[in-house]
């Protein structure tokens, strides 16, 4: 009876563990299919409606780095189950109708998905520690495959029930309720103690390293979070019906998963991630032109194209974190201090975009912007991509000057 009852408490923590990751992308790509008709129904411009976007991010980034503090105060366990909650919540009072709603609720459920996603990486290393790869490859192939469900459902569910956006956005707070009730063992357990504490931010912040991997993984981000606010407007202005340019969202995710489950097996094994980090940007970047040339021409190729390259990008982007940091204290820095500024970076893109084509009319320069921001990425994967030099790690550098070697 005692084992029966340890195997199902190891089968809920898997499986709530798999819901929990699910849940961290579905409220940012739900909203998106159906812009058009938000914007339309509550009166937003082109650049109130990738504000909706902007605001969770802007959230997800500054709010994120709470996460080590409730962990040291609440355990990691109860931190998730607060996520959740607060995810939940704030998916429900963003469908409520009303334009303050529809932020104040963007912002809550922006806060609980960055405090999330600083915590599922601890939840791996205390729940999984010697199934670290293989569970960290869950986790990030589950917000790539929940991205893709919400957004390639959105529009069909609508044609289906008969229901607004209002409703059906408000169902990806079901999901969240549903993680919850499986969670619950883990919150309800004694908090394990959080005896690693993470360097101070000042130091951290000394680092080239640290400054390396956050570019990267701002840049990556902000060119994500431009497609992921933007595409389905895009491909509806090239002449797609709606539910086909929401099919398009979806599609890419889907490219993005099977990345996400294969570059980081091969680039955690090699001294360089660098080829690695060059050949996702050059994806990206051919999706980008693909989408500016001919949008209407081969959608699904582009898609596909764009999906390997920014699965790959945001793979490589939490795996250099792990590489690039000296013990697991550090990871925790350098992991909220990347994530805090990058995605604070990527708020950015949607607002950006959104008020550039409203000025310009089109979807050329928007493109443009965006395909200059592809290109930044290159330098910033060979520069947080590189192994230490040999010269580097004979010389002893300071751990005030530099914490975090380059390999």
């Amino acid at each position: 009876m005692s084992e029966r009852r340890v195997s199902l408490s190891r089968v809920l923590l898997i499986v709530g563990f798999v819901l929990a990751s699910l849940n961290l992308r579905p409220a940012l790509a739900g909203m998106s299919p159906v812009l058009d008709e938000v914007m339309g129904d509550l009166g937003l411009s082109a650049a109130g409606g990738g504000a909706i976007t902007t605001v969770m991010v802007i959230c997800l980034g500054v709010l994120g780095p709470l996460a080590p503090l409730l962990a040291r105060r609440f355990g990691l366990d109860r931190t998730v189950m607060a996520g959740l909650l607060i995810l939940a919540t704030g998916v429900v009072l963003r469908s409520t109708g009303s334009v303050p709603a529809l932020y104040v609720g963007a912002a809550v459920a922006g806060t609980a998905i960055g405090i999330m996603n600083v915590a599922m990486p601890g939840v791996v290393k205390q729940h999984f520690p010697s199934r670290i790869g293989l569970f960290t490859s869950v986790y990030v192939s589950g917000l790539v495959l929940g991205a893709a469900t919400m957004s390639g459902l959105v529009v069909p569910l609508e044609h289906a029930t008969g229901y607004g956006w209002r409703e059906v956005t408000a169902m990806a707070a079901i999901p969240a309720v549903v993680a919850m009730v499986l969670w619950l063992p883990q919150a309800l357990r004694r908090p394990v103690a959080q005896s690693a504490v993470p360097r101070p931010f000042r130091v951290m912040l000394r680092s080239r390293v640290t400054w390396f991997v956050t570019a990267y993984m701002g840049l990556q981000s902000l060119t994500f979070y431009i497609m992921l606010a933007w595409v389905p407007t895009i491909f509806q202005d090239a002449g797609l019906p709606a539910d086909q340019a929401g099919y398009m969202l979806g599609l890419t995710h889907l490219a993005q998963m099977a990345a996400t489950l294969t570059v980081p097996l091969f680039a955690g094994r090699a001294r360089s991630q660098v080829p690695y980090m060059t050949v996702a940007s050059l994806l990206t970047i051919a999706g980008y032109v693909g989408i500016l040339l001919a949008p209407a021409a081969s959608p699904s190729l582009w898609m596909i194209i764009l999906g390997l390259g920014q699965g790959g990008s945001v793979a490589l982007a939490l795996l250099i974190v792990a590489l690039r940091a000296p013990d697991p204290a550090s990871v925790t820095a350098l992991s909220a201090v990347a994530q805090s500024v990058g995605y604070t970076l990527a708020a950015l893109g949607p607002l950006v975009i959104g008020a550039l084509y409203q000025s310009s009319g089109g979807w050329t320069l928007p493109l443009l912007v965006g395909l200059g921001v592809c290109v930044l990425q290159l330098p910033a994967g060979f520069l947080a991509g590189r192994p230490t030099p040999p010269a580097e790690k004979e010389e002893k550098v300071s751990p005030v000057a530099d914490p975090l070697p380059l390999g």
